[in-house]
């Protein structure tokens, strides 16, 4: 190991600091420093008239001062020849065709050459650097990309750990849910023994469906994972290697670090978690039942489709409603209308002539990709004079879209990622349960559910916020 690590500093000492090949008619400046004397005087070219600085100390000098080192020269001279004898090239790498030190890379091929590849006719017109240059610059590049990857593999973990903590939650949430169904039913005995095991039977369903997107999300935040950590430790290893080494399939480097942006798989799509609200629902409510000793689940409100149509005692003078009253559109201006304590005077809204006091209910809304609008529910206490704020806190549950964006109008306002942009709204209100929910109504794909503390009369709620808003309610 010793003779090994002399023998590479007494090639140190034998190769120029600045082409970083063996001397060449070797030259000393003022400072002790050596180079060939065709490439400080490359170095001096682009100088000023008055400072010459040595390319490794930095020491100025006014003057082009330097003076032949022939003792260097005869030093070097029997280094090269005891490394060729030895059989070790004095460079990193040779061209295999002219058997010359690469110490020069061609930026347009992206591969390091030789001096006689340099000349020939394959590079003559293409631009080349040093390869010590061309390394540092790509290395730069690669640093660069290595810490956008590390980064994704720092967030992919933190998300993976998410979805296991949210995975854990639900099935905690399960396992309380079978104890208070089994404990509920316990007390029923023989009469709701049936219904016992079809909820359990049912629990059990999710509890597995639940479990199987868990390991299909850990499985594919895993093989991410893996795919990162392997190209991570490649190109660790590709930066530690020599520059000849280094650049030889450069291109490829970079286009394996060039992948595109980490794509998070959705650990629990939000229908599974709405089905799991709405059976936990369900055993609240059988809970109320055993505690009454009077009816079975089979009491539990049925859904209606609910025939809405508009009141035009409530629409905004800008809102133009069909006859109908089926649809409404945003007009240009104000309409000749009588002011009564129920319409909408600041805002372009309006709601449904039928309330709700029970029961549960939904209806159907067709909606356009221009212009925006919202859709939900409304207490019948609502603010109809002045700016109103689409929010819980107003008595408002609504969703809808503005600017190519979809939001859910809570407290804070939420923004909203879908697959595709819906045409159809299905709004579904259970007012026992206290839930407000919007669903895709061709798809039935969950959209967003308002827990909601209803009290009072329910009537549909519509908004439409610019010109080119339109809704229209489907048959």
């Amino acid at each position: 190991m010793a003779a090994v690590n002399a023998a590479e500093c007494l090639l140190e000492e034998a190769t120029c600091p600045i082409c970083l090949v063996y001397f060449t008619d070797p030259v000393s400046l003022d400072c002790g420093h050596n180079f060939c004397q065709a490439c400080i005087t490359q170095f001096w070219e682009g100088s000023g008239p008055s400072s010459f600085s040595c390319p490794q100390c930095r020491n100025a000098s006014p003057h082009r001062n330097f003076r032949p080192n022939r003792q260097l020269a005869n030093i070097t001279e029997l280094i090269k020849h005891m490394f060729q004898a030895e059989g070790k090239p004095g460079w990193g790498g040779v061209c295999e065709k002219h058997q010359e030190a690469l110490k020069l890379f061609c930026k347009k091929d992206q591969i390091p050459i030789c001096v006689v590849c340099d000349r020939s006719q394959d590079h003559r017109s293409h631009k080349v650097i040093p390869v010590e240059e061309a390394a540092q610059e790509y290395k730069e590049h690669i640093w660069v990309h290595l810490k956008i990857l590390k980064k994704q593999r720092k967030a992919l973990v933190a998300f993976k750990s998410h979805g296991e903590k949210e995975r854990q939650e639900l099935l905690q949430q399960t396992e309380r849910e079978r104890q208070r169904i089994v404990s509920e039913f316990e007390q029923l005995h023989q009469y709701l023994e049936a219904k016992e095991r079809l909820l359990l039977a049912q629990l059990g369903e999710l509890d597995k469906e639940i479990l199987k997107k868990g390991n299909e999300c850990v499985t594919r935040f895993s093989r991410e994972l893996s795919h990162l950590n392997s190209l991570i430790g490649e190109m660790e290893q590709k930066w530690q290697q020599p520059a000849w080494e280094f650049l030889m399939d450069v291109r490829s480097t970079l286009s394996r670090c060039q992948r595109k942006e980490v794509q998070y798989p959705v650990t629990f799509p939000l229908e599974m978690k709405w089905r799991a609200w709405d059976f936990f629902r369900k055993t609240v409510f059988l809970q109320g039942i055993v505690q009454k000793f009077k009816v079975s689940l089979s009491s539990e409100p049925e859904l209606y489709k609910a025939n809405v149509t508009l009141d035009p005692e409530t629409a905004h003078p800008r809102l133009v409603l069909a006859v109908d009253g089926k649809s409404v559109r945003l007009g240009k201006k104000p309409q000749k209308l009588p002011s009564t304590p129920h319409r909408f005077d600041c805002e372009p809204c309006v709601l449904g002539s039928e309330g709700f006091t029970s029961g549960r209910h939904y209806w159907e809304v067709a909606v356009g990709d221009e212009g925006g609008w919202t859709v939900g529910v409304a207490e019948e206490s609502v603010r109809r004079k002045g700016e109103i704020s689409l929010d819980p806190e107003e008595g408002i549950w609504a969703m809808g879209q503005y600017e190519k964006q979809y939001w859910a109008f809570t407290s804070s306002v939420t923004h909203l990622t879908l697959s595709n942009c819906p045409r159809r709204i299905r709004v579904y209100l259970d007012y026992e349960g206290g839930w407000v929910s919007f669903y895709d109504g061709q798809s039935m794909a969950p959209i967003f559910t308002f827990p909601a503390p209803i009290t009072g009369k329910i009537f549909p709620f519509f908004w439409l916020p610019s010109r080119g808003s339109w809704i229209k309610l489907c048959p």
